[in-house]
């Protein structure tokens, strides 16, 4: 078997590195994908299925303004585990509005080690218990090399 020369030796490593590059990007993510933010749809089986999300990545919320067969949504940042599970939105924060997430929609960016919990709070928590709009992600750090 014949040994390597430099320059393939080089190559290789050049395309080893050039894929550790593109993993430590951050990326841009479209929460359910082409059905986006709604009611009905399973987020728990969204982020299962797209995870793990990384420090750094962006979040797009994207949903149709209220119409006369949307009641509208929006995006709350929930303080903790107990008020995700329960959908309580006593103490959250909302990010995004009714109207927020037409067009381009509406971006989080996940900065921090630590978990998100993210809801739609309309119609006193009837999205968030019976409409499946949560999810929470907890992102990684991101190895750069």
């Amino acid at each position: 078997m014949a040994l390597m020369s430099r320059a393939q030796l080089g190559f290789i490593l050049l395309v080893a590195a050039a894929s550790l590059l593109e993993v430590s990007e951050a990326r841009t993510i479209v929460i359910g994908g082409s059905e986006g933010w709604r009611f009905g749809f399973n987020y728990t089986e969204w982020v299962r299925q797209n995870s793990p999300f990384y420090i750094n990545d962006e979040l797009v919320f994207k949903y149709d303004p209220p119409s006369k067969t949307n009641s509208g949504y929006s995006v709350y940042l929930l303080p903790n585990l107990w008020s995700y599970i329960t959908c309580d939105f006593s103490k959250a924060k909302i990010l995004a509005s009714e109207t927020q997430g037409k067009g381009k929609g509406f971006k989080v960016e996940l900065n921090q080690w630590r978990p998100y919990y993210f809801a739609s709070g309309n119609k006193d928590g009837y999205n968030c218990k019976d409409g499946l709009m949560k999810l929470f992600a907890v992102p990684l750090p991101r190895w750069n090399y």
